[in-house]
């Protein structure tokens, strides 16, 4: 986890204090229902929450005992039984380590993804403001980079927006695949563990039961959940890629907030870069690398290897603190975003008409002229026009293959913008539903 692509809330969940809480959390609960069905003393069950409960964990402690130990759950437990006392012998009975490490690392997938929902609740609820602002916007659309038809503003964050409700229902997906418990025992057999044990403890920790673990929790799970995040960092891309394409010196349609004070370049002072998004770019590269090695996860040895185990060590916060991070400074990019509507006017009529050309294509078949005539007619006219020659409307008065389909009035009733924009309320309403 790099700091300045960290935030808070997301890091802690990483943080040594908070795993080794989580695999507190998991023991104790075990210990409560083993006692229930009378395979451990309930007053060793009550020791060991009580002493545990509030108890501050020696991270210096623990590492010490693992340099020894060389096994991280080990040093756990042995720094515990140092806290709990003579009763910390019935904690981890009839457990494995993966018990307690795969449980907790699905905690902490759970409480990310409910983090990343909340981002992508405020993205969205940015998108939906802008795009209800410039609803009725006219913009220039664009297929190949190049003009295209218009279309609106709106429209273009509306399809933001619809994007990322659809990350959202992913996101809402993968943290349900992912919440499950095993407590399960050596090789998934509950030989040495009832089942009801772990079914207790998922309760507990708001997990599921999972169905079969092998000792360890199948990792398709894991490798839905990190691909998921993947598919959210290439929507936060392709937001972000439009924004810099906007920016452009040419285009300049809109731009990112430049603060008072805020300096574009260390060389020449008139710079306003679109940096937040080049930025988000990047970061989303970096979360889509992590899906990879979670996918190589899903194929271990038998019931059990832990060649999956240092992939996640890293995966596991980079990616959710990563995609955290930059579903934020996306959210606050379209928040302050500045829009220039004249500007988008501007290059609306750049090209001397020729974004209608489609239409008078059209009114020209519908006339009577076969598509292909209509099709080398309207281009025809086209061409001259996009080397600055002229205007598209004036040549095609002076068309007189054009004048003997079309009138003068009826040739310029192709020409208005209102009849791109017509169904900009229906593609609202499936979007956004009925206001």
């Amino acid at each position: 986890m790099i700091p300045r692509y960290s935030r808070p809330d997301m890091t802690a969940i990483w943080s040594p204090e908070t795993r080794f809480r989580i695999w507190f959390e998991i023991e104790a609960n075990a210990a409560d229902a083993m006692a229930a069905l009378g395979m451990v003393p309930k007053a060793a069950a009550k020791k060991i929450w009580d002493k545990g409960r509030n108890a501050k964990f020696d991270i210096d402690r623990i590492d010490e005992i693992e340099r020894e130990t060389k096994h991280d759950v080990i040093a756990f437990l042995t720094h515990l039984s140092e806290i709990v006392g003579p009763e910390a012998r019935f904690v981890h009975s009839g457990m494995t380590s993966s018990d307690v490490l795969d449980t907790c690392f699905n905690v902490q997938l759970v409480r990310a993804a409910d983090i990343l929902i909340a981002d992508t609740d405020k993205l969205l609820a940015a998108l939906k403001r802008r795009a209800f602002e410039h609803k009725n916007t006219p913009t220039i659309g664009r297929s190949h980079g190049i003009h295209a038809e218009p279309t609106t503003f709106g429209l273009k964050l509306a399809q933001a927006y619809a994007e990322f409700s659809r990350a959202k229902e992913r996101l809402v997906a993968a943290r349900r695949e992912v919440a499950t418990c095993a407590i399960s025992g050596a090789v998934g057999t509950f030989a040495q563990v009832d089942p009801r044990v772990e079914a207790h403890v998922a309760k507990a920790m708001g997990l599921a039961v999972e169905p079969v673990s092998t000792q360890v929790i199948p990792r398709d799970r894991h490798a839905m959940y990190f691909a998921t995040l993947a598919v959210v960092a290439s929507s936060v891309e392709r937001l972000a890629i439009e924004i810099r394409h906007l920016q452009r010196t040419e285009v300049l349609e809109a731009e990112e907030f430049f603060s008072p004070g805020q300096k574009g370049s260390s060389a020449m002072p008139h710079k306003r870069n679109p940096v937040l998004s080049e930025n988000l770019t990047g970061l989303a590269r970096m979360v889509r690398s992590y899906a990879i090695p979670a996918m190589e996860n899903v194929a271990l040895w038998h019931e059990r290897d832990i060649s999956h185990s240092s992939v996640e060590r890293m995966i596991g916060p980079d990616a959710t603190v990563t995609l955290d991070f930059a579903l934020n400074r996306l959210a606050g990019i379209i928040d302050k975003l500045v829009v220039y509507p004249d500007r988008m006017q501007q290059n609306l009529d750049k090209l001397g008409g020729l974004v209608h050309s489609q239409r008078v294509l059209i009114a020209l078949t519908q006339k009577g002229v076969s598509r292909e005539a209509a099709y080398r007619i309207v281009q025809r006219n086209a061409m001259p026009v996009w080397q600055g020659k002229g205007d598209f409307l004036s040549l095609l008065k002076a068309d007189k293959e054009v004048r003997k389909a079309l009138t003068a009035k009826e040739i310029e009733a192709n020409f208005d913008l209102k009849h791109h924009l017509k169904h900009v309320d229906t593609i609202f309403r499936r979007v956004f539903g009925k206001a």
